[in-house]
């Protein structure tokens, strides 16, 4: 379900809000701002928008309409074309002549790589996170992942995938490595909508909270090796679930309509 976002300087009344996703525009929109700059913000928001979408969500409707985009946010279609063209280039959507455009999806295939991508760069972010990270910062990784392992208890499954996402990205934030934590967040789009599917299936917040204090507790005890380890497994559980459970991932090419094995 995609989170509801403002883009005009002031809140906007609930009574003035455009409607919700519809058929061929899964994504939430309201009009943009008379006092932002109209080309950029206008890709910064749809940008957002379609991170804002589950796009793995089973029957998720990923086509763009350009000129209902154009209507929610009270602009012309050019900055909305200019807009689509930088996320084609950014790879967040394709741009298909006569067909329309859609959010990218990747393949059951492209996934369980990117899994493994990110398994490998988190781990080696923990072992850093052991010599650089100070005991204040843990500390408040500590009290964000008890803060948020409520949401899981509760089943608040979407508060608890946000939550879990901002933890793998906090590890990576603090291993002090620039280019582990830009490499990842190229994957930031894909992952976070996995990670979203599969925490609401076979308990896997339940798990994920036991992990994250285990991972804690390693990175607080300065152990290199056993941090590695545990968020590399952590991660590969991941890995293991969606090549399990996910056999079959609808295709999002329109051009033949057939599903991804």
């Amino acid at each position: 379900m995609a989170v509801r976002i403002w883009y005009t300087t002031h809140p906007v009344p609930k009574t003035q809000r455009l409607s919700g996703p519809t058929m061929s525009n899964p994504v939430n929109l309201d009009p943009i701002g008379i006092n932002f700059t109209l080309k950029d913000h206008t890709y910064d928001v749809l940008r957002q928008a379609i991170l804002d979408v589950n796009i793995y969500e089973e029957d998720v409707d990923l086509r763009l309409d350009e000129r209902k985009l154009a209507e929610q946010l009270a602009i012309s279609r050019t900055p909305i074309r200019e807009a689509l063209a930088r996320l084609a280039q950014d790879g967040l959507v394709e741009i298909i002549p006569r067909k329309g455009v859609f959010i990218q999806r990747k393949s059951l295939s492209d996934i369980l790589e990117m899994i493994v991508t990110w398994a490998a760069l988190e781990s080696m972010a923990a072992r850093l996170v052991t010599q650089v990270a100070t005991d204040e910062q843990l500390n408040e990784l500590r009290q964000f992942a008890l803060k948020h392992s409520a949401h899981a208890a509760k089943a608040e499954i979407e508060e608890y995938s946000d939550a879990n996402i901002r933890f793998h990205q906090h590890i990576l934030q603090l291993s002090g490595c620039s280019l582990l934590k830009t490499t990842a967040d190229s994957l930031f789009q894909h992952m976070h909508a996995v990670r979203r599917r599969a925490m609401g299936e076979a308990d896997r917040a339940t798990r994920s909270v036991v992990d994250h204090m285990e991972i804690i507790e390693a990175l607080e005890a300065r152990d290199a090796d056993l941090a590695g380890q545990l968020v590399r497994e952590h991660t590969m559980r991941l890995h293991a679930h969606v090549r399990e459970t996910w056999t079959r991932l609808e295709s999002t090419n329109p051009t033949d309509g057939q599903p991804n094995a």
